[in-house]
């Protein structure tokens, strides 16, 4: 018996294991475990395990880079490929050349790890979505120039805008140069100026609007100067330019209908807003024009001819109230006096003296008494009307008449 070397054992193996037919190609279950990828090479190294066993595996960068998922650990897969000795250190291993999830479709799984890469950069955030502008001078369209969709949003924004300047960018919308073209015709219209982007194509199958599933499509609208209204197929499809873009429309036409308004309601509430503008000026000039008069009023009253004229007025009316006063003192003094002459004429002697009574005087003296005089006196009768000179030759001194 010969004595081999290690390099020559590991060799013979390797020989038996490429010469073996059923080791050429080998379909395996197993979880991914320690996944590596060699970032300059581009060639994934990693373990595939069951609950009993592993063995070491390598997916060089011929077959890594048609995958379209990224393998991660504790993921389960199906793989494809040929039982191999790694001569070096003497370990077999499995040359992978294919690989897909077990239960989970590439592409769905694919779409997924891709929702969540942008999920963790930002790119769903409700926060960063920008409000549409009101009236959009340029309105640019991403879509394919043959698409009936074009045709929808240009007769669309023709009818509710004919004043908007729309600027089409044509791309690819289905095939593998997709999503580099949509790309690009988004990053075109935003340097080109564009207040709003419209981007979108018709329905179809879930191949035909992948290309909105890119990351690629995500990134331009992401980044994208002006905000974006996504209208992929129709109303029940969603893709990931739908999530990103500021605004979802359920189809194209509708797109159209949100990125402007309507030139007729803009009409009625331009009509409005002119008929609120006028009754505005109409109250503003008239509170002008009776605040003018106020201060021509008031300017007047403080000229000097104003002045003069204000205290003339209110001199004729100080000497109008004066005669009133002077004439109603007059009537009420004339009315005292002829009640104090009546009054004065009511106690007058001669008054007294009409109704027959007399005035007797001794002398001077006015007689009130008969005690004061004496036989042989001379008294002067006063009467009503003239007077008599008499003597005494009797007097009573009692009510009685009793003479003394």
């Amino acid at each position: 018996m010969s004595i081999l070397s290690v390099s020559q054992l590991n060799r013979y193996v390797a020989f038996l294991l490429k010469e073996d037919t059923h080791l050429r190609s080998v379909l395996l279950r197993g979880e991914i475990a320690n996944y590596t990828r060699n970032f300059r090479s581009g060639h994934c190294y990693f373990s595939l395990r069951d609950d009993e066993a592993s063995v070491r595996a390598v997916m060089f960068r011929s077959n890594a880079d048609r995958l379209r998922y990224e393998p991660e650990n504790g993921m389960h897969v199906i793989v494809q490929g040929t039982v191999t000795l790694y001569e070096r250190d003497g370990a077999y291993q499995i040359n992978v050349t294919e690989m897909q999830p077990d239960g989970v479709g590439a592409q769905a799984l694919a779409l997924q790890q891709r929702r969540e890469k942008l999920a963790k950069l930002g790119y769903f955030a409700s926060e960063r979505k920008r409000p549409l502008p009101s009236m959009p001078q340029k309105i640019g369209i991403v879509t394919s120039r043959s698409g009936a969709a074009l045709q929808d949003m240009l007769q669309i924004l023709r009818r509710r805008y004919p004043i908007g300047r729309v600027c089409i960018y044509p791309a690819l919308v289905q095939g593998d140069a997709a999503p580099l073209s949509i790309a690009q015709a988004l990053r075109t219209a935003g340097s080109d100026g564009c207040d709003v982007i419209l981007m979108g194509r018709g329905g179809g199958s879930n191949e035909d609007l992948s290309a909105f599933q890119s990351e690629e499509v995500a990134r331009a609208v992401f980044e994208s100067p002006a905000p974006v209204i996504s209208a992929v197929g129709h109303e029940t499809d969603h893709c990931i330019a739908d999530e990103v873009a500021d605004l979802r429309a359920p189809t194209p036409s509708a797109a159209a209908e949100l990125s402007v308004p309507d030139i007729g309601a803009l009409r009625h509430q331009l009509q409005k807003m002119t008929d609120r503008l006028h009754n505005a000026a109409n109250s503003l000039l008239h509170a002008k024009q009776t605040a003018l008069k106020e201060q021509l009023y008031r300017l007047e009253r403080q000229s000097l001819s104003g002045r003069v004229k204000t205290q003339e007025t209110e001199l004729n009316a100080l000497i109008h109230r004066l005669h009133e006063a002077i004439g109603s003192a007059l009537r009420r003094h004339d009315q005292q006096w002829t009640l104090a002459a009546e009054k004065l004429e009511a106690v007058s002697p001669v008054a007294i003296l009409r109704r027959g009574y007399a005035l007797v005087y001794h002398a001077e003296d006015l007689v009130r008494s008969a005690e004061t005089l004496k036989s042989g006196d001379s008294l002067t009768i006063r009467l009503a009307s003239g007077s008599v000179t008499a003597e005494v030759t009797e007097i009573c001194t009692n009510e009685t008449g009793a003479s003394s």
